[in-house]
């Protein structure tokens, strides 16, 4: 699965990437590869209708290990669990078991952190508890044992800020992150969060100078920035420039829209409110990050200690859905994002999310009934339809799924560039029930608002040559296609496939990576 660049947070920083993939490496060789324990004396296998089957101990440490390998951390958890009671003594089933405990969401992890004093990953587990009993002192301390090296050496100076701004410390945590301000590396995610301590405590001057930097700092369209410099600008008694702050989130293509009235109606209040919601903040952007550097298993860990810290932060189920997705693990996603209430704000997107996910789940008609009720409950988005659309065509359900893009494009008012994919999606489906005329004007539609995009250029171009029509304008349209997709490093020849709108992507449109082979095919399957 690819996702485009429009993450929650976009950190384009050579530094960034270098120091957190040798932070994510190292932490991968500790968190769930821990060397199996030595308890073959104590438990050994037993023989059963004349094969071996591991018990004890091992058998249950063997169940947690291969669970872990497949991402079902639920599994896992329990199977570690067993192994402990099993051998409570064996400190190596402590590790494997922590890590498993704290992707799963579960209580126990807390206990097992107690027992790693030189993991990273606990002690971050337990700074946490700390913030949340209010234990600012306590919180400091473990703050500042942290070792400057790999994942601490990025995370240290934020969590330092933030414990010292919940002790009532705001001029030592503004002193913590000064130094960081002058230096390019980050810039944008330390100017944030001292523009929100800063606005916290109403030095507003200083708030807007920083919330500049990090605006002009922090590329990409990405929701939580959006939210919090509309709020700023809102609360500043700016609302024309909050909506067009958030307005903007429309042009990424991606399911935004479908929750900026709520946002807008929400921009009064403060996304970050205190000192354990900026941490929770920083985790949020860091995961976001490395969802983007196919680090998916450590984002997972981030995010887990964001919802430990913030179980109402919508913003990371939705990212911990998509990251969970991309590893297979559907039904997960589903669960996590059950929680959302309706009245949250980004309560649209999530149930767009989750019917996407029900659909891959071959939940079809579950998905297709709540879009459907979704288009009810918001009429002015074309969002429920489109999504809608692009199930059925993946079904190969095509006269069904032209009459829902017409829904969807009957929504749009003034099509722009970033409707292209369902005029084309539209024209593709007329293709498949043998409707080239109407397929023909949509495929036109689509190359007015994108000239350049290489699916339609292909497209467009081939079928005219299939059919012996408008042969020179044919071969311009194969010519340009070609030289596109050389230029995105794509195969010069390839299926031409409409590109799934992942309407509940939080990155935006995804348009994927076609085949190598082949011109067209037949089933109009999205990529």
């Amino acid at each position: 699965m690819t996702f485009g660049h429009f993450g929650w947070y976009h950190l384009a920083m050579p530094y960034f990437r270098t120091v957190f993939r040798s932070a994510v490496l190292a932490a991968a060789l500790l968190m769930l590869g821990a060397a199996a324990p030595d308890m073959s004396a104590s438990h050994p296998p037993s023989r059963r209708a004349g094969r071996f089957a591991v018990a004890g101990a091992f058998g249950a440490f063997l169940n947690g290990r291969f669970a872990a390998a497949q991402g079902d951390m639920d599994v896992a958890a329990e199977a570690f669990l067993r192994a402990i009671g099993a051998d409570p003594r064996s400190a190596e089933l402590v590790q494997p078991a922590f890590s498993a405990c704290l992707l799963a969401g579960r209580a126990e992890a807390v206990r097992l952190a107690r027992q790693l004093p030189d993991m990273q990953e606990a002690q971050l587990l337990l700074v946490g508890q700390e913030v949340k009993a209010g234990n600012w002192g306590a919180a400091e301390r473990r703050v500042r044992a942290l070792p400057r090296q790999g994942l601490a050496q990025i995370l240290q100076p934020l969590l330092l800020a933030w414990t010292q701004y919940g002790a009532g410390r705001t001029d030592g945590a503004l002193a913590t992150l000064r130094p960081l301000l002058e230096a390019q590396r980050l810039r944008g995610v330390h100017a944030l969060h001292a523009a929100m301590i800063n606005d916290l405590a109403g030095r507003n001057a200083e708030a807007e100078r920083l919330y500049v930097i990090a605006r002009s700092d922090v590329l990409g369209t990405n929701l939580r920035l959006a939210q919090i410099i509309a709020s700023w600008q809102a609360r500043q008694g700016h609302a024309a420039e909050a909506g067009q702050t958030l307005l903007a989130l429309g042009e990424a293509g991606s399911d935004f829209p479908v929750a900026i009235p709520a946002m807008l109606a929400a921009a009064q209040h403060r996304p970050v409110a205190r000192a354990a919601e900026g941490i929770a903040e920083m985790y949020l952007a860091f995961a976001g990050e490395l969802s983007t550097q196919d680090s998916g298993q450590y984002a997972l860990f981030l995010l887990r200690l964001a919802l430990d810290l913030r179980p109402d932060l919508t913003a990371a189920r939705l990212l911990m859905a998509d990251v969970l997705d991309a590893g297979k693990r559907g039904e997960a996603a589903l669960r996590l994002l059950a929680p959302v209430p309706a009245e949250d704000m980004l309560s649209g997107i999530v149930r767009l999310r989750r019917a996407g996910l029900a659909a891959k789940l071959e939940h079809t008609e579950e998905a297709l009934s709540d879009l459907e009720q979704l288009a009810r409950d918001y009429p002015e988005t074309a969002l429920p339809y489109a999504l809608q659309a692009d199930i059925l065509r993946q079904k190969s359900r095509y006269a069904e799924a032209v009459a829902a893009y017409d829904r969807a494009i009957a929504r749009i008012a003034a099509p722009k560039r970033n409707t292209w994919s369902l005029f084309y999606a539209r024209g593709v489906a007329h293709d498949r029930v043998h409707d080239w005329r109407s397929a023909e004007s949509d495929l036109q539609r689509a190359l007015e608002l994108a000239p350049e995009q290489p699916y339609v250029l292909n497209y467009l171009g081939y079928s005219w040559a299939d059919q012996g029509q408008n042969l020179v304008r044919a071969r311009e349209l194969i010519a340009r296609a070609m030289s596109r997709a050389r230029s995105s490093c794509w195969s010069a020849r390839w299926n031409c496939n409409p590109p799934m709108r992942r309407s509940t992507a939080i990155w935006g449109m995804s348009i994927g990576r076609p085949g190598a082979s082949g011109k067209r095919n037949s089933s109009g399957a999205a990529p």
